[in-house]
């Protein structure tokens, strides 16, 4: 079932969006060639718990890890480790705190170092294909809406758009209905009403749109290869657009 979420569930979830937020840019200047992800995952386990609030990845259905770190062609579910990062890697922080009950959730795709201009664009076209489907949520449009904004501009820029993972609701549970696909039919799915609260997710690759799961059981892989990128922020649905409460 789709819940709405009352004025009080609301402020707690701009908290705990703020949470993540703010774990993000704390995150963002130890992004550097040297730093391992078990240390990036360290960091951002010790933030989250300074700021009254719980890593919600940590041993979420078995995850073994407080935040998921994806690199290059890791689309998503990467768990740290003592791999290094390099000069021109790409780096996915998808980050989750629970405060008081509610869930914030939003992940990002970073460059280190110096990156090719190739992984620049997919950057950009990426997160622009965010914003593309957030241009979509309002109440009264339909989930099917913010999929096809999303897969329209990333076909125009000839990216891969991934379909076995998707968005979602949010809320008490860090995965709630409604699934939010990257792809659809303008006017179809589950209609977007006030006081709902979604995360939009793109998650898009340079090259095909398959992907595998690698023997960990948990991190997800382009089938090339490929460097993939992933921006999702957390909103609430309003009357006439929508709140972001993740905000960076």
């Amino acid at each position: 079932m789709i819940s709405i979420k009352s004025p009080r569930e609301q402020e707690l979830m701009r908290i705990a969006g703020q949470i993540v937020g703010d774990t993000h840019k704390y995150l963002i200047p130890y992004l550097k060639p040297g730093i391992t992800t078990q240390k990036i995952d360290e960091l951002a386990r010790d933030y989250i718990i300074s700021r009254g609030a719980t890593p919600s990845c940590y041993h979420y259905e078995g995850y073994p890890a407080n935040i998921c770190i994806s690199i290059n062609e890791e689309v998503v579910h990467g768990i740290a480790s003592s791999r290094k990062l390099r000069d021109g890697d790409i780096i996915s922080l998808d980050i989750c705190a629970c405060y008081k009950g509610y869930h914030g959730d939003s992940a990002w795709t970073y460059p280190v170092g110096n990156i090719t201009d190739e992984k620049k664009q997919l950057l950009e076209y990426t997160q622009k294909a965010l914003f593309e489907g957030l241009s979509q949520v309002k109440a009264g449009n339909h989930v099917g809406d913010i999929g096809y904004a999303v897969s329209k501009y990333a076909s125009a820029h000839n990216l891969g758009v991934v379909k076995e993972l998707c968005g979602h609701g949010v809320g008490n549970n860090l995965h709630e209905e409604p699934d939010v696909p990257n792809y659809g039919i303008q006017g179809k799915g589950p209609l977007l009403k006030e006081g709902m609260v979604i995360a939009v997710e793109p998650m898009l690759n340079l090259g095909t749109a398959d992907v595998y799961m690698l023997d960990d059981d948990w991190t997800i892989v382009t089938a090339d290869n490929q460097p993939s990128a992933h921006f999702e922020h957390t909103v609430l649905v309003t009357k006439d657009g929508y709140e972001i409460m993740t905000k960076r």
